[in-house]
């Protein structure tokens, strides 16, 4: 066969994501934080964008009340898109510079603004009492008494910094603080020591004597139960330092296992005392601390703002609304773009970020109306939990919402990923609404799993300690209400809510019921 070259002609259709679509997927899925960082990353490399002030105004795009966004995007992308409102304002009360000068109120209103009452005025503070004999200017420098100490609060303190001012007290010998300092390292965010001793002691050329001794010491320190081997030990430690580590505490802390069994006649044989001490015991374990280092984690607790506001309406119904807060509000920078369009080169470097502020704004406006249509949606099929609880709770999937909005399944997941729902009920994610299917008794409606669980978890709070409920039992008594559901699927659903067997339950109960004298 000869091979020669020659040209074919091949007509093909593929379909090819553009740029602005990416960027619309991207900020569909984004949560209220990464959306806030996306848009501040804008308007700092966008000339042409800033931030929206706090009393909504100068710009060209703002929110209305159905938290959509309302913008003019063929305003960025042409020459006489924007008017000359900025230019008017500036020719009245306002200087070039758009704000009002004192000097020219004076002349214009023939009235002075300066403070008549000036020993009414707010006490200026020191801003940093450490650097008043660098800083002589600094207000309050004067005596020093206009400042507040608690405005100058130090930052948290962690476990390793926590016990570097211990030890030197504890340890005066340099080689038992080179010892402790090895230990310090090797403590996890609990407080507990993973380090063997053995090894540590022939690492650092030391005897094992010496390594026991330093790890006294440390168990020694604050808070009580650091450097700990085990939770047995962490218990331990604690109760050494409130004097009730007697023979009965120590046996009960060498079983921990039992009790996690609730083995009660285990443990009252081995401890030697009857079921009204051993209950004591158990409510002095429970007041110790697993985890004492804990307490130093430098952890921040971020609040979560909603991103759909749901209330009431006053025809019976619901009110959706977007969150404000949740909704990033930039604008189009006319005041600069008026200062800049007659000029042919600086027209010419904006055009490609005009276009950039067009797709942008247009993307948040999209991005918006999506979520409060699939937000409106779960409301509708959710109803009933809004009015009655969990118990209420409707089996939803994607597919039936995005039939309902017509839209895709993925753009939905999309949405309904890190996005919250303020109700009167609570604060939930929107993922929460859509639950698994439980099979129905034969001629009822299906039921939602959440509500299943809820279900299960308000008829063991119901047992008593003369019938405590198994696994078969509620069975039973849940296909009675209309629910079909295997005996292992309730099991699971009971060890995912940290619920113990039935037989651990009626030892608890039981025990619980003799003391109480019931």
């Amino acid at each position: 066969m000869k091979n020669s070259a020659s040209l074919f002609l091949h007509q093909t259709q593929s379909s090819v994501m553009s740029p602005q679509q990416m960027q619309y997927i991207q900020l569909l899925q984004m949560n209220h934080f990464e959306l806030s960082q996306f848009i501040a990353q804008e308007v700092e490399q966008n000339p042409l964008l800033e931030f929206q002030d706090d009393d909504g105004a100068g710009g060209e795009c703002g929110e209305t009340q159905d938290g959509e966004y309302a913008h003019h995007p063929e305003d960025a992308g042409g020459d006489d898109g924007y008017d000359n409102r900025d230019e008017a304002l500036s020719t009245d009360w306002y200087d070039n510079g758009g704000s009002a000068s004192t000097s020219r109120l004076y002349d214009e209103l023939d009235t002075n603004y300066t403070n008549v009452f000036p020993d009414d005025a707010a006490p200026q503070r020191l801003d940093a009492p450490e650097l008043v004999s660098q800083w002589k200017s600094m207000p309050g420098s004067g005596d020093g008494a206009d400042y507040d100490i608690d405005d100058f609060g130090a930052g948290q303190v962690s476990l390793r910094d926590h016990l570097a001012q211990q030890i030197p007290f504890a340890l005066p010998d340099m080689a038992d603080r080179l010892i402790a300092q090895n230990f310090v390292d090797q403590l996890d965010e609990r407080g507990r020591l993973q380090a063997d001793i053995v090894q540590a002691s022939e690492r650092l050329g030391t005897s094992l004597a010496q390594a026991e001794r330093v790890l006294a010491t440390l168990q020694s320190l604050d808070p009580p139960g650091v450097f700990a081997r085990s939770l047995a030990e962490c218990f331990a430690i604690q109760l050494r330092q409130k004097d009730r580590y007697d023979p009965a505490m120590q046996a009960l802390v060498e079983n921990l296992k039992l009790l996690a069994r609730r083995d009660f006649a285990a443990l009252k044989r081995l401890c030697g005392v009857d079921e009204e001490d051993l209950l004591d015991m158990l409510g002095e374990i429970r007041q110790l601390n697993a985890k004492p280092g804990s307490d130093f984690e430098a952890t921040v607790s971020e609040a979560i703002t909603p991103d759909v506001v749901v209330r009431p309406a006053s025809d019976g119904g619901w009110l959706v609304e977007l969150n404000p807060d949740a909704m990033p509000r930039p604008l189009v920078n006319k005041s600069y773009s008026s200062l800049v369009k007659k000029n042919d080169e600086a027209r010419a470097f904006l055009s490609g970020y005009q276009e950039k502020v067009s797709w942008l704004m247009r993307s948040l406006d999209e991005r918006a109306k999506t979520i409060k249509k699939v937000a409106s949606e779960i409301v509708r099929q959710q109803d009933a939990f809004l009015l009655h609880g969990v118990d209420h709770l409707r089996p939803l999937n994607l597919k039936t919402v995005a039939e309902a909005i017509e839209m895709h399944e993925s753009t939905v997941s999309r949405v309904t990923s890190n996005k919250y729902m303020l109700t009167p009920r609570g604060l939930f994610e929107l993922k929460y609404f859509f639950t698994v299917s439980i099979r129905a008794v034969a001629g009822g409606d299906s039921h939602s799993a959440e509500a299943v669980r809820h279900n299960i978890r308000k008829l063991i709070l119901q047992e008593t300690p003369e019938a405590i409920l198994s696994d078969d039992d509620i069975v039973d008594m849940l296909k009675k209400g209309g629910v079909d559901l295997a005996r292992r699927t309730v099991a699971k659903y009971r060890e995912e809510m940290n619920i113990a067997s039935s037989v651990q339950r009626r030892r608890e109960k039981r025990a619980l019921a003799k003391v109480s004298g019931f």
